[in-house]
């Protein structure tokens, strides 16, 4: 049966925006809408941001009916610039790896320059040399190129990983390529004026644009697995200058509790945290030393903890506010090194951001303050500016496709339900 053609299937679906207030509720998980591609199309929590996009497939649909899924249309429409990155790398990959022969390398030792045998002539087909028995000079620069343009440790050295990644087939990375141009497709065009935000989850990194082109970006900490950031639009409407955190209530079951039990109140008294009856606006301060922590650590415990304003609170100077029933938002963070790592996928859902100065300079003009260090301030953009928060599992290089883990494990479900692939794992454990 044949893949059915992104295009065809509805874009997105409004969710009515929460109260502007900031959320106090915990995270609650919310059932996707049925018309939502999950891993392709976006959530739209204002509507009003999304209608551009919707009928601009609308048109696609018109003027190349039937297109396959990631078929280049920056030709016929305009496109977001990420996404233009995108197509001219698939056809970089299609002139170096995508017509190379379809054969399995039988599993076996590592092989490295100087090693002969049947396996290494089945390596040398593979990637498409001439025929020979030996892991010469050549075969090594061929698997050192082919290693930079997977995401596989650039060795020259054949082992497990490469292998893996070869036998993947010289057309699955083209498709994974193929899966993030649909992904792109859902970002504004060049044509649209103004500016917003980018969040791409799968590159961990936030873009600036204004007018269609790319001003500023940085390095970004997005949910881990178990607390995926979602793929979803809205409009950043103010900031919160000197921020309470509300600590998500998996935490304080599994961190704050346990501690509170082991060291006592004092834990909470150290690190400036208080102590609610609820998560409504009604709730009540509560004496610590009167709560059933127990009952908070068993996770039957209705308690809100939060963290006063100051130098030591996990949310930092300032938080960027989207209202949305996902509880997701931009903040600072005390702790800058986690921008210093490779595997930035750790936090509960909401995203970090490397210099929130250098955004908050780009949004407001200049750093918002407040006029008490300790009291939480709201401070109102003049325009509000769409967040529109992708996952863009491979990205553009300077020599070609970069791609990236995938750690919602997305691409491997559509890969099959848009190109009628095998159920196979993405690059299972390839050294990056």
């Amino acid at each position: 049966m044949a893949a059915v053609p992104l295009f065809l299937l509805l874009m997105a679906s409004s969710l009515s925006a929460v109260d502007r207030s900031t959320v106090l509720q915990p995270i609650e998980p919310i059932d996707l809408p049925p018309s939502i591609q999950q891993g392709v199309d976006m959530m739209y929590i204002d509507p009003e941001i999304a209608p551009s996009l919707k009928e601009r497939d609308a048109d696609l649909a018109e003027i190349a009916p039937g297109r396959e899924p990631g078929t280049p249309v920056d030709m016929l429409t305009p496109v977001n610039p990420l996404y233009t990155e995108l197509r001219r790398t698939l056809v970089r990959y299609q002139m170096n790896w995508s017509g190379l022969p379809d054969v399995q390398i039988p599993a076996g030792p590592m092989l490295k320059p100087g090693a002969k045998g049947e396996r290494v002539s089945v390596l040398r087909e593979r990637l498409g040399l001439k025929p020979g028995d030996a892991y010469d000079a050549e075969l090594a620069k061929k698997v050192r190129a082919y290693q930079e343009s997977h995401g596989i440790k650039a060795d020259g050295v054949a082992g497990e990983a490469t292998i893996q990644s070869l036998n993947l087939g010289p057309l699955r990375h083209e498709r994974l390529i193929q899966i993030n141009l649909e992904r792109a497709l859902r970002l504004p065009s060049v044509a649209e004026k103004g500016r917003y935000v980018v969040v791409d989850a799968g590159g961990a990194r936030i873009y600036l644009f204004e007018d269609g082109k790319v001003l500023d970006s940085m390095k970004a900490i997005v949910g881990k697995p178990e607390t995926a950031t979602p793929m979803m639009a809205a409009k950043l409407r103010y900031a919160s200058v000197n921020p309470y955190w509300n600590v998500p209530p998996e935490l304080i079951q599994g961190l704050i509790a346990p501690k509170v039990i082991a060291g006592g109140v004092t834990y909470l008294e150290e690190r400036g945290y208080e102590v609610f009856s609820d998560w409504t606006e009604e709730a009540q301060k509560l004496d610590p030393a009167t709560v059933d922590w127990q009952a908070a650590a068993a996770g039957t415990s209705d308690i809100r903890v939060r963290q006063q304003p100051g130098g030591a609170n996990s949310m930092g100077a300032i938080k960027f506010m989207m209202p949305n029933d996902f509880g997701i938002y931009l903040h600072d963070t005390p702790d800058k090194s986690g921008f210093q790592k490779d595997d930035r996928w750790i936090s509960n859902g909401c995203v970090r951001v490397e210099d929130a100065k250098r955004l908050a300079t780009w949004l407001f003009g200049d750093m918002p303050k407040g006029s008490d260090p300790k009291v939480e301030e709201k401070v109102d953009l003049a325009e509000p500016v769409p967040v529109y928060i992708t996952y863009l599992t491979v990205g553009a290089g300077k020599d070609g496709a970069v791609f990236r883990k995938d750690p919602y494990s997305r691409d491997k479900e559509l890969l099959a339900r848009y190109f009628g692939a095998p159920a196979q794992t993405a690059a299972l454990s390839l050294q990056r």
